[in-house]
């Protein structure tokens, strides 16, 4: 059984910031200053990133106290809404570089350097659902999470 990795355009930059925009106000939500911000923020960490930090750089850059509360909400929304994805067992989230392409989230993190890198596999994918559905368990939302060591760790 070879695994199936289905192909999208990776966004970056700008162009990923307006392509989450885009992807957001079209799924009914409004593209706020703030959420651009986090987002923002999101986009331009390789690694998966805490709401704290990302609150503690809004804060440092606006010069005025950002709540880590409110910076969790939109997360939430981002992830509810495909524009981030959490890593769970980090509680950390890594913006999504393909805004509007539903998929299973699957990572490989590493323990050492805590780099997460995303995998796009249809078969785990569907593997995973099938096994949710024989058991009569509706899967809302898979993440898969293969803890160990990086190339570069290793």
């Amino acid at each position: 059984m070879a695994p199936h990795a289905h192909t999208h355009h990776e966004h970056h930059g700008a162009d990923l910031i307006a392509e989450a925009a885009r992807a957001l106000v079209s799924g009914g939500e409004q593209w706020t200053s703030m959420r651009e911000a986090v987002f923002a923020e999101l986009a331009r960490h390789e690694r998966p990133v805490s709401a704290y930090d990302i609150a503690d750089n809004l804060s440092a850059a606006r010069g005025k106290r950002v709540a880590p509360n409110s910076v969790y909400r939109i997360l939430d929304l981002f992830v509810t809404n495909n524009l981030a994805m959490r890593v769970e067992s980090a509680n950390a989230y890594l913006a999504n570089t393909h805004p509007g392409c539903a998929h299973d989230c699957i990572f490989l993190v590493c323990d050492e350097c805590g780099e997460a890198a995303h995998v796009d596999d249809e078969t785990v994918s569907r593997a995973v659902r099938a096994i949710a559905t024989s058991r009569q368990f509706k899967a809302e939302r898979p993440v898969l999470e293969i803890r160990g060591l990086c190339k570069g760790c290793a």
